[in-house]
């Protein structure tokens, strides 16, 4: 008898806790479901009212939590992933994602602390490259460097982190070391469309104008047919033998994109260098002209070259001149325009005010350079005819 009132006692007691179980199983999954299909609110309401104060059911709140994360509500997925880190010091995957949720609420300093608790549980190459991505990010780059390595050691054929520490490399001009590393990184994979073209713009920036040129030409005969690769390939032909190629690279990349001012202004100058006519120069001056407005410096470039192509002609030596006075506003330093405008002015015979630039020149400029015994002869050339006058 007693047997019998024992098992109908357990039959009360267990059956209930038995659909609790299988009512909460069927939360979470119809929740997973409701988060795959996007419906994350409404996995939010329904995980809400499993969750109790009286225990900590792990599965539920990580689902909690992965339902905020996903819906970019970082704040409350922050805060259920660190408790839930606390609690489960070992789990790798809260610890992952609370880094990842600092990163993307660019919280640099809170997302170093979670990287390090991963790596302080398992060197992940993709980790160690967010951790060092953070220290690009507070200005740190010897600390970015030495984690980015470190993730390089464990994964060397990474092309996003070599370009990564291409980047700091170039901005530092440390050209060899840019070189080595993509030279590296090349033997493996020679033609690889990321890493071979940063290995040609580490030459061209070291000034190896001809070995850059050489990866440029190979990328596009392997059908990398990108601005940069146009350009680069341009700007290394110009500062060769085979400038006369540089002009129809450049003029593609215009034709890729045509937003860049100083593309504009290099097929200007390109071609004043090639000494073309200036009207097969003006129209790319005036792109310039029309992009640069902000930029004094770009300003100063292109009343300068305005000013050289138009001195050459009588009809547009004045405008030439009101370039040149221009460009020395601009650039003070730039002194040659003084001399500039008193030949100008000497040849559209206004002696006086050739004598006046000329002196400013003189007075202005270094009184040993190769140009001063020049100009003091013809002062004094102009002045003799002012007297016979």
């Amino acid at each position: 008898m007693r047997k019998i009132i024992l098992g109908i006692l357990w039959l009360v007691l267990c059956v209930p806790l038995g659909a609790q179980t299988n009512h909460r199983d069927s939360l979470i999954a119809q929740s997973r479901y409701l988060r795959s299909v996007l419906k994350t609110d409404e996995a939010v309401e329904m995980l809400s009212t499993l969750v109790t104060p009286e225990r900590m059911d792990v599965e539920v709140l990580s689902e909690l939590a992965d339902c905020h994360f996903q819906s970019g509500n970082y704040e409350d997925a922050a805060g259920l992933y660190s408790m839930l880190s606390l609690q489960n010091p070992g789990n790798l995957l809260f610890k992952l994602r609370k880094m990842q949720i600092f990163y993307r609420v660019k919280a640099w300093a809170q997302a170093l602390d979670a990287g390090k608790e991963v790596l302080a549980l398992d060197s992940i190459p993709a980790v160690l490259g967010y951790v060092g991505d953070g220290f690009k990010q507070l200005n740190q780059a010897d600390s970015a460097l030495w984690y980015y390595r470190r993730s390089l050691a464990l994964k060397p054929q990474n092309a996003t982190t070599v370009s990564k520490v291409f980047d700091i490399l170039l901005g530092r001009e440390a050209y060899d070391q840019a070189i080595d590393l993509t030279d590296k990184y090349l033997t493996d994979d020679p033609d690889n469309p990321v890493v071979a073209p940063l290995g040609g713009l580490a030459r061209y920036r070291k000034g190896a104008y001809d070995a850059a040129a050489d990866i440029f030409e190979r990328q596009l005969e392997l059908g990398n047919d990108t601005y940069p690769i146009h350009y680069y390939l341009g700007q290394s032909y110009w500062r060769t033998t085979r400038a006369y190629r540089a002009d129809k690279e450049l003029l593609t990349a215009w034709q890729i994109d045509s937003s860049d001012v100083n593309l504009a202004y290099s097929i200007a100058a390109l071609r004043t260098d090639l000494h073309l006519p200036f009207q097969e120069v003006k129209p790319w001056l005036d792109r310039a002209w029309e992009m640069s407005q902000p930029d004094n410096n770009m300003l100063y470039l292109l009343h300068r070259m305005y000013a050289q192509g138009m001195g050459k002609s009588p009809q547009t030596m004045s405008q030439a001149i009101d370039h040149y006075r221009e460009a020395y506003r601009l650039n003070p330093k730039y002194k040659n325009a003084l001399l500039q405008m008193g030949y100008l002015y000497e040849t559209q015979g206004d002696r006086q005010k050739a004598i006046s630039y000329y002196e400013r020149y003189l007075k202005e400029s270094d009184p040993e350079n190769t140009a001063s015994q020049w100009v003091n002869a013809r002062i004094k050339f102009l002045q003799a005819e002012n007297f016979m006058q």
